[in-house]
């Protein structure tokens, strides 16, 4: 599918979403871009940036959210003219959507959300490509449904994302297996590497992190075979106003890449033999 100005796939190179969780202000935000731009150019990686205006699904009704609709949107407006580079945000029930549409470039659904027919085919009438976040909750092989509906409006730009299942309390793990699986929604399949380490509701008033899996998680699911990578990063995880503990520090963004890189590039090439069972 055509995804901004490059094509995303197993057919073609690992396209990555970053950024912060949150827009926390304009010159973080630009700061921020600017960084992962230069630094996705210099790798030759496809780029989205992504930051929240707004995140409706916090553990306490006391978490930052972030600046609104109206502010956040200005800032990301900004990103986008200044830094140059394609926009992801996420998008709830009471979104105005097409006000949003009209500056991001791919919308996302909250994991939270995926069961909620009216509002995932409104979502997909805009237009848009769309990025379908899996719930914790939900069976890899049941996601062909949220897929089906998505599509019901005529958008065939529909991607699907894995960040991990309920595993008990306040934890979440990631069956590699439910990267193949739905790869059989013919649809790119991203794995979200910062969320599924997320600890929700860990911390008591706020989800805690487990940060150093990251690496780990990202590998395996770049080796099991997946079109994008999704990463929430931060100059300053530890000063950050949302999802910190599980954000990856932006200063060591690079070498990571550089690894998932090359193992992106070698799975593509030998192709994915469990496909000819």
């Amino acid at each position: 599918m055509k995804l901004g100005e490059f094509e995303a796939g197993l057919e073609h190179p690992l396209f990555l979403i970053a950024g912060p969780c949150v827009v926390e202000s304009e010159q973080l935000a630009l700061d921020t871009a600017g960084a992962l731009k230069a630094l996705t150019d210099r790798l030759g990686i496809p780029f989205i940036y992504k930051s929240s205006f707004d995140k409706a699904n916090r553990s306490s009704g006391q978490s930052y959210r972030g600046p609104g609709i109206e502010a956040g949107l200005k800032i990301l407006e900004k990103v986008k003219r200044d830094i140059g580079v394609s926009l992801l945000t996420d998008v709830h029930e009471d979104t105005p959507l097409s006000e949003v549409a009209s500056v991001v470039d791919v919308l996302q659904t909250p994991a939270f959300l995926c069961r909620q027919t009216n509002f995932i085919k409104a979502v997909a009438s805009q237009g848009l490509p769309v990025n379908l976040k899996k719930g914790q909750f939900l069976a890899p092989w049941d996601m062909k449904h949220v897929v089906e509906k998505a599509r019901s409006t005529g958008n065939q730009q529909i991607m699907v994302c894995e960040r991990g299942a309920s595993f008990g309390y306040n934890n979440l793990v990631s069956d590699m297996r439910s990267l193949a699986v739905m790869r059989e929604c013919q649809a790119p399949v991203v794995y979200d590497a910062t969320h599924s380490v997320q600890l929700p509701g860990g911390q008591g008033n706020a989800s805690g992190g487990q940060r150093e899996f990251v690496p780990v998680l990202a590998r395996a699911a770049v080796a099991a075979g997946i079109s994008g990578l999704f990463m929430e990063t931060h100059p300053n995880p530890e000063q950050a106003l949302s999802d910190g503990p599980n954000s990856w520090p932006l200063d060591r963004m690079e070498a990571l890449l550089e690894t998932l890189m090359e193992l992106d590039q070698a799975v593509k090439r030998r192709g994915f033999i469990e496909d000819t069972l």
